[in-house]
């Protein structure tokens, strides 16, 4: 028995390097598995009550697959009225923004040591420094992949939804014997996802919709943008919310004088980051999502260093699914404790 116990932390040690490594590798097939199962879930419900009135399976795809392309629309809608906003800007606007970021270099290479560049050829000087093209080729490939991923990513949504990839059943060959256990786990993690999912969408929304009110109100240019940017950034959890921050205020930088009414800015956008991120982010969310920061962040940086961008933004609900798993079995409770920070429960005892 012993024999038999060392050899399968053994083979453990094989295979989890082993399946990082083809995640990494196969990236371009899991990401879209893994957004497309995401966004199935918060349609799944849909199908299901549909399905319970007795609409037929097809009619019943093709209304949910309508509502999804509805939202994208609209998406794409904010999204042209953002780039005409920028496009429509006055010329002397970016005149003033190229002499602030020049004088902002000049305070940088002051505060660095680093010798003075005349103004005249700073720009260019720090242009070519990023090698823009000759990255040029390197850029249109991910073009090409993010649009192959995202007809992937429509591909397996629409297989998701019309039960050809059934979830709970994959769960149940994969992970567990029973078929109770199998349809409780899939119900709590449809149930814990789409409420991540909503929570996150309102207070991104709200969240950007207070950055475009704060620009409105002090005058600061373009601000469907950053309301857009501000409400996508937002969910990479917790480097989101710093970045959107960090972000704006050096672009307030260009239109506010650096005195009062900067600081006022600055400290208006971080008032509302803190009020939706820190205070009503938490409070919807409940004890549903009692995952400790220490985890988060090694989430954060494993996902993100696997996926890019896209490992940061699911990171979360993968984290979530993973600690559910982890619950329903004994030896793994105290894994999922760990995840959340919290004492057992009296249930977890029993």
């Amino acid at each position: 028995m012993n024999s038999i116990s060392t050899t399968n932390r053994l083979l453990l040690i094989i295979v989890i390097p082993l399946v990082f490594y083809l995640l990494k590798t196969l990236s371009f097939i899991f990401i879209p598995l893994f957004f497309s199962m995401f966004i199935a879930l918060l349609f799944l419900p849909l199908m299901r009550w549909l399905g319970r009135k007795k609409v037929p399976q097809t009619v019943a795809l093709i209304t949910v697959v309508g509502i999804i392309v509805g939202f994208l629309f609209l998406g794409g809608q904010l999204v042209k009225i953002s780039i005409n906003e920028i496009l429509s800007a006055n010329g002397d606007f970016f005149v003033q923004a190229e002499q602030k970021l020049i004088e902002l270099i000049g305070l940088f290479e002051s505060f660095l040591g680093i010798d003075h560049i005349s103004q005249d050829i700073v720009l260019k000087h720090y242009v070519s420094q990023l090698q823009l093209f000759d990255n040029f080729g390197s850029s249109i490939n991910m073009v090409g992949d993010t649009i192959t991923m995202t007809l992937m990513t429509a591909f397996f949504v629409v297989l998701f939804l019309a039960g050809s990839i059934n979830l709970q059943d994959v769960m149940q060959t994969v992970l567990f014997k029973q078929k109770y256990a199998s349809v409780k786990t899939f119900r709590k993690v449809e149930k814990d996802i789409i409420k991540f999912v909503w929570v996150k969408f309102v207070i991104s929304l709200f969240t950007g919709i207070g950055f475009s009110l704060a620009c409105v109100a002090f005058d600061v240019s373009f601000p469907i943008f950053w309301g857009m940017f501000a409400f996508l950034i937002n969910f990479v959890q917790m480097v989101g919310s710093i970045i959107s921050i960090v972000a704006l205020s050096i672009f307030a930088i260009v239109e506010l004088d650096p005195s009062g009414t900067l600081l006022a800015f600055v400290l208006i956008i971080t008032g509302v980051q803190v009020l939706m991120g820190s205070i009503l982010e938490p409070i919807f969310m409940g004890k549903t999502f009692s995952i400790n920061v220490i985890t988060v962040l090694v989430m954060l940086m494993f996902w993100g260093y696997l996926w890019g961008v896209p490992g940061l933004i699911m990171s979360i609900p993968i984290t979530v699914f993973l600690k559910i798993v982890l619950e329903h079995f004994p030896k793994t409770k105290s894994i999922a404790r760990l995840m959340s920070g919290s004492e057992p429960s009296p249930e977890s005892n029993t």
